[in-house]
């Protein structure tokens, strides 16, 4: 109410700055017409609402922003807050409030006897609240600290899963590229065994043709030699 009081005040003391203002730059001559008079009407009238719209919406921005902190701090003690705007409107209410803040900056004596005989709410730091509220603090703090730490488990687990993961997709590759080059191996001693057989069975043949060539020529010189020999010419005189 004091930073709320003091504004107004302030901004008060600017909307009479502006009569003030035009009485000492306007209010120069003795006699004035009536669009004269009409047309300082109208200035006046644009910088006092200018003036007035301008307090309006500060006021209304700063209760915005004074909400938010109370309800902000209202959340982390955990506390349900409700508000009902009809009681903004409610005339008995609003007067009390004027009537506190009549009492509240009429004199400073007046202010402290009333201040002794008005209830007041009990200091949050006092009592049970302040110590749940450590507590609750406390409970949050360790759940962060679990959270984290469960966090970084679970990375750990993970680059160590992945690190076996790797681990046996090398091997395998390892074992699959074994079997490669070995069975690679086997198909060219394979190619080359049967290269050398075939080259083998070649001579082979080749060999066989010249044996059963020297056999027919052997046995031409045999039935030959036999041909002139007596007993193959008395047999055939015979």
């Amino acid at each position: 109410m004091r930073f709320a009081r003091s504004r107004r005040v302030l901004r008060l003391k600017t909307v009479d700055s502006c009569f003030q203002d035009l009485k000492d730059s306007r209010l120069v001559e003795e006699t004035f017409t009536v669009d004269e008079v009409s047309d300082m009407l109208d200035g006046l009238q644009v910088v006092v609402h200018e003036e007035v719209e301008s307090e309006i919406i500060h006021t209304a921005h700063t209760n915005v922003l004074l909400l938010h902190q109370l309800f902000s701090q209202a959340e982390k003690l955990y506390l349900k807050l409700q508000t009902d705007v009809s009681e903004l409107e409610n005339r008995a209410l609003l007067e009390q409030v004027a009537e506190f803040e009549k009492a509240e900056f009429t004199s400073s004596n007046k202010k402290a006897n009333q201040e002794c005989n008005k209830p007041k709410l009990s200091p949050l730091n006092e009592g049970g609240l302040s110590e749940l509220l450590n507590k609750a603090t406390s409970a949050l703090d360790e759940k962060s600290k679990l959270e984290r730490a469960l966090k970084d488990l679970q990375r750990i687990q993970g680059d160590q899963k992945l690190a076996l993961k790797n681990k046996e997709i090398t091997k395998r590759e390892d074992t699959v590229a074994a079997i490669r080059s070995d069975f690679q191996k086997t198909l060219n001693a394979s190619t080359v065994t049967q290269k050398n057989l075939e080259e083998n069975l070649v001579a082979t043949k080749h060999d066989f043709l010249k044996v059963q060539e020297k056999l027919t020529v052997a046995e031409k010189e045999l039935e030959n030699k036999f041909q002139q020999t007596a007993a193959y010419r008395n047999m055939k005189e015979c």
